[in-house]
């Protein structure tokens, strides 16, 4: 075992294209590749096009087999459980269009999901006359157990679903998915769960999380090339999936005949470039490599670090504990609730040069930071001095209510 020590933001930093003038905080949204994980893509890529017939009709299906088990050895699962897919929103729609719901049932979730999955889900209940139900869980929350009480008042007799993000993408909270889980099958309720940002960000096996669906990116926090994704599927659910695209993998003689109807229906639905999937074991090979464990511990300390300096700028509360486990690499710290967040998103941006997303969600307004073990301190001071320089007054006028209310 390696026993060197977990390499710098410095040394880390040289492996990725990022534009080294722009203070990157936004890993969250679409990820960065690594310089040697986007190499292996591009020879990927060779190889395709030196012989396309041989890589895709002869070859292909024998790659896409070592990536699932790569894959598959990472997440604790099986290999035959999961698919390749080009990302986590195609992954809803795939299981949201399956399903067989009836007029009057619902699928449960909350409301701090992604606004694609949202409507992915909104458009799949208009078929059929299901309802879309968001049970709110309020911020800010304390632990896991709030988070379990608050969602679960949500749940009645015509709950037939339950859909939720495990680490959310406007607020960044880790929601206790395998209690949450772990309930609903007691309680005969079908659970779908989006992982987009949770591979490479927080541990996350398959197996043990208790989820009957689980569809997740691999671009986000694995590093992994754009148009890496997954999604897994408990054996006693596949027969539920119907393919988006009907090609070569269905019916009786399917193109590929892997002996699974779930692998033949989703793996080959028409020509794609398959470079990205294929790359997937060279980005867990990358992290394995610079101790990434090691890394992901640095980030979340570097986070807490940058949401206590922006809730001591702003004078106003977490969301949630800084020493809990309710958030990993990506955090949200609070801003003033008449903050102009267009223009103060782009002044970040042209004046400090500061790439970081700013959230309206249900009346509250965040930043949303992301460290990756590219990002440094003085990333994190950059944001902290361009938000001082861009809302002195708002600040003052909290910092002189503050005073108000506690003399």
């Amino acid at each position: 075992m390696n026993s060197s020590p977990a390499p710098t933001p410095y040394q880390l930093k040289q492996f990725f294209i990022l534009d080294p003038d722009i203070h990157f905080l936004n890993h969250g949204s679409f990820g960065a590749t690594p310089i040697p994980v986007h190499e292996v893509r591009q020879e990927w890529q060779r190889r395709l096009e030196q012989q396309p017939v041989k890589f895709l009709a002869r070859e292909l299906d024998g790659h896409l087999r070592f990536a699932r088990e790569s894959l598959s050895a990472y997440l604790g699962a099986d290999a035959d459980d999961l698919v390749y897919l080009p990302n986590a929103t195609f992954g809803i729609n795939l299981i949201a269009r399956s399903l067989k719901l009836q007029a009057g049932d619902e699928v449960l979730t909350s409301n701090h999901e992604y606004g694609a999955c949202d409507k992915a889900w909104t458009f799949a209940c208009s078929k059929t006359g299901a309802h879309y139900v968001r049970q709110a869980i309020d911020l800010p929350v304390q632990n896991s157990e709030e988070i379990l009480e608050q969602f679960w008042r949500g749940v009645t007799p015509r709950t037939k679903v339950i859909f939720l993000s495990h680490i959310t993408s406007p607020t960044a909270l880790r929601l206790p998915i395998e209690a949450i889980c772990q309930r609903a099958r007691s309680a005969g309720v079908l659970t779908i769960i989006d992982a987009a940002h949770t591979a490479g960000q927080w541990p996350l096996n398959l197996s043990t999380l208790g989820a009957d669906f689980v569809t997740g990116n691999l671009h986000k926090w694995l590093m992994a090339p754009k148009g890496a994704a997954f999604l897994y599927a408990r054996r006693d659910c596949q027969s539920l999936l119907e393919p988006l695209v009907v090609s070569w993998g269905y019916g009786d003689n399917p193109l590929g005949n892997s002996g699974s109807r779930f692998i033949d229906l989703l793996q080959w639905t028409g020509t794609y470039d398959p470079s990205a999937a294929l790359s997937v074991p060279a980005a867990i090979d990358f992290m394995q490599q610079y101790q990434w464990d090691d890394v992901r511990q640095r980030c979340h300390d570097l986070l807490c670090s940058a949401i206590a300096q922006v809730c001591d700028l702003t004078q106003m509360p977490a969301r949630y504990p800084l020493d809990s486990d309710l958030f990993a690499q990506m955090g949200v710290a609070p801003l003033p609730v008449d903050a102009d967040l267009i223009n103060l998103k782009s002044r970040l941006y042209d004046d400090y040069q500061v790439e970081v997303p700013l959230i309206d969600w249900n009346g509250q307004k965040f930043v949303r930071i992301s460290v990756q073990g590219y990002n440094s301190p003085e990333d994190v001071q950059a944001l902290v001095e361009a938000l001082a320089a861009l809302l002195p007054r708002k600040i003052q006028s909290l910092g002189a209510r503050q005073q108000m209310i506690s003399g």
